[in-house]
């Protein structure tokens, strides 16, 4: 824990340090063929980081720095706060009881704000901005990371973008149910009506600053649901007899369960995008996204906080994946809350698939007018096959814990966790005391282990859930 203090302390007085230096770093970056290097604050002309380690670092189509730091706690706080936050109680509370899930979801906000403040940190690292995590991980460790931490990243958002669309095609099959139980609509057709709906809106939003307006949106449908499912789950438990909050299975099972929960611990705090996000941010670009990361994981993780325990508490150990299936209420109430839960899950889907988008508006040039012809019908093209392809799979394999524990095993583990300490380690090496040193090094370690036990186990959850349900399910 002294160690732990000790980084944090670290953190706030470079803080003060990254506020001196920004204005000449900005002045600095304007002057061609000259370059701020590393910590020294030595010049060296026609020669950046990225020149020295062989990373091309392109420019982006999209906006940067334009966004308030204000404005950016409110895209992070969506995704805290998107409709997963329904699935908390079951996928969760429920395999790992509450003395183990309370402690569990305390300690997962406590590392996670320490682990993205590591990341933050290093926006500027070298004297120049990496707007991309990839562009980090290419200044750090050369091309090869590069690559690697794009295919890492890409392979999370991907499940975190079909986690999305089971929810919005759960959504829309619950309010389905809520006025015709006649099971002719398959939980695969309304996982296709969502895709095409996320479809319209990726084409209709042409970059992450864009959503201004939207975020507010997002914010009155989050607090819509999370309200309505609080206060029902809130009337059922105080009617309801005393629960079972027992972990159900074999001693095996629960050891495979208990990992996965685990795993979407880290799943529920964090994006496996930072800094795509705080490329974002006006300058001071650390300062301000401090302040956004700070915002997240205080204000922004009450109501998660309220719903997941509230929910458990109500139902116990029969606690479904999506909260909205458990509750009971007037019907118009919980036709709200479900179109509330479609929404914003749309508007959060757009967030997670932005750095996909902003990499191939860059590849191809889509500058401009959004409305125009070309960049219009290449976002119609493009952005539409991809939600395509996100769309068939939510629809074939509509796990959604089990793809919530993989997601959390195999990419938010590695970027969050692992890749977050050893950068800092890497970046800051000669600044860090050897205990310190050994701390960073502990965290790469265990969450290295955890990645590999998550994995497994979620993959199992996925091989045991294929055999029980057939592809196309209807869960």
């Amino acid at each position: 824990m002294g160690i732990y203090t000790a980084d944090l302390a670290d953190i706030v007085q470079e803080e003060g340090e990254a506020d001196q230096g920004e204005g000449e770093a900005l002045l600095l970056e304007s002057m061609e063929g000259i370059h701020i290097q590393g910590d020294s604050g030595s010049w060296n002309q026609n020669l950046t980081e990225e020149d020295k380690l062989g990373v091309e670092v392109p420019e982006t189509a999209h906006q940067i720095s334009s966004d308030s730091w204000f404005q950016v706690g409110f895209v992070l706080t969506t995704g805290i706060n998107s409709a997963y936050v329904l699935g908390y109680s079951g996928t969760i509370m429920v395999p790992l009881g509450w003395k183990v899930g309370v402690v569990g979801l305390i300690l997962a906000t406590a590392i996670s704000l320490y682990a993205n403040t590591l990341v933050a940190k290093l926006h500027e690292y070298g004297g120049k901005r990496h707007i991309r995590y990839r562009d980090l991980a290419g200044a750090l460790y050369g091309k090869k990371a590069y690559s690697f931490t794009w295919a890492l990243q890409y392979v999370n958002l991907f499940m975190i973008n079909t986690g999305f669309i089971i929810l919005a095609g759960s959504a829309l099959k619950a309010v389905y149910v809520l006025f015709r139980d006649d099971e002719v609509m398959k939980l695969p057709y309304f996982i296709a009506i969502a895709g095409f709906g996320c479809a319209l809106f990726a084409i209709s939003i042409p970059h992450l600053s864009a959503l201004r307006v939207w975020l507010g949106f997002s914010t009155i449908f989050s607090l819509l649901y999370i309200v309505i499912a609080f206060v029902l789950s809130l009337k059922d438990g105080m009617e309801a007899p005393p629960r079972d909050y027992s972990i159900h299975g074999t001693n095996s099972s629960k050891i495979f369960t208990t990992i996965g929960a685990c795993a979407n611990l880290v799943f529920a705090f964090n994006t496996g995008m930072l800094p795509e996000i705080q490329a974002t941010i006006r300058q001071p670009v650390v300062k301000n996204m401090m302040k956004a990361l700070y915002f997240q994981f205080t204000v922004g993780v009450l109501p998660m906080y309220a719903i997941t325990f509230v929910g458990y508490w109500a139902y116990g150990s029969s606690t479904s994946a999506y909260l909205l299936n458990n509750v009971n209420g007037p019907v118009w109430v919980k036709t709200l809350a479900n179109i509330s839960a479609f929404l914003q899950t749309v508007i959060a889907l757009h967030i997670f698939a932005s750095p996909m988008y902003e990499y191939l508006d860059t590849k191809y040039g889509i500058k401009g007018s959004a409305l125009s012809p070309r960049n219009l019908s290449f976002r119609i093209a493009v952005r539409g096959g991809y939600l395509a392809i996100n769309t068939l799979v939510s629809a074939l394999l509509p796990f959604l814990g089990d793809f919530m524990s993989l997601t959390g095993a195999i990419s938010t583990f590695p970027l969050t966790f692992i890749l977050a300490n050893h950068m800092y380690l890497i970046a800051k090496k000669n600044k860090l005391n050897s205990w310190q040193k050994f701390w960073h090094w502990l965290n790469i370690c265990f969450f290295g282990c955890a990645s590999v036990a998550a994995a497994a186990a979620a993959l199992r959850l996925i091989a045991v859930d294929s055999k029980t349900y057939h592809v196309f399910a209807d869960l």
